[in-house]
Order: structure tokens, then C-alpha cells, then sequence
């Protein structure tokens, strides 16, 4: 098993920038890939960045140029650094972390950007 704990969320204005961090413990052999989802309210959960065993990282477009998903390997760590926070990007943000074949979702941490 593979306990997965996020911090980091919070209170913003916009234009405010927060850093979300994700920990996975416990039976972790092999990571292929994390990354951060985020569902605001009455939306679908939507991916916002991800990157994979070789190092190489993927955005949404609503991103792009201001989120910046990092990796620590020898913690176990994903991080999420957004900046230029705007309104829109309220929601619940989870990590998700692929070992071996298997997902993990972490139990997600609210970001409220304030206008």
C-alpha cells in the first residue's frame, strides 16, 4: 500500500502564488508518474500537470507559464508551484501517483484564490 499526504493549499488573492506538496510513504518500488488534479465545483476533475519516470512534465493549458510540477525521487515528494493564482483556479487539488500499474490518489487540499 501507498499512503499518499498533500500540503500546501489554502487562502489567495489573485495574482498570489501558493506551493502544493504531495508525500508518498509505505510500499513504493517504482514510481512511473505523478501528478496534480484539481475539481472545482460542479466541474470534473480535471489534470493540470504530470510528470513521468524520464523526467518529462505535461500542462494543461490553463497553466501553462504559471504552474511548475517538480519531482524530489529520493522523498518521494511531487510538488506543485502556482503562481500568478487567479480566481479560476479554485478547486480541490489531488496528487495522484502511479506504482508500478497501481493509482494512488492523495485525499486533496482546497486552494481558494480570492478576487
Amino acid at each position: 500500500q501507498v499512503q499518499l499526504v498533500e500540503s500546501g493549499g489554502g487562502l489567495v488573492q489573485a495574482g498570489g502564488s501558493l506551493r502544493l506538496s504531495c508525500a508518498a510513504s509505505g510500499s513504493i518500488f517504482s514510481i512511473n508518474a505523478m501528478a496534480w488534479y484539481r475539481q472545482a465545483p460542479g466541474k470534473q476533475r480535471e489534470l493540470v500537470a504530470a510528470i513521468v519516470g524520464g523526467g518529462s512534465t505535461q500542462y494543461a493549458d490553463s497553466v501553462k507559464g504559471r504552474y511548475t510540477i517538480s519531482g524530489d525521487s529520493a522523498k518521494n515528494t511531487v510538488y506543485l508551484q502556482m503562481n500568478s493564482l487567479k480566481p479560476e483556479d479554485t478547486a480541490v487539488y489531488y496528487c495522484r501517483v502511479v506504482v508500478g500499474t497501481d493509482n494512488y490518489w492523495g485525499q486533496g487540499t482546497q486552494v481558494t484564490v480570492s478576487s
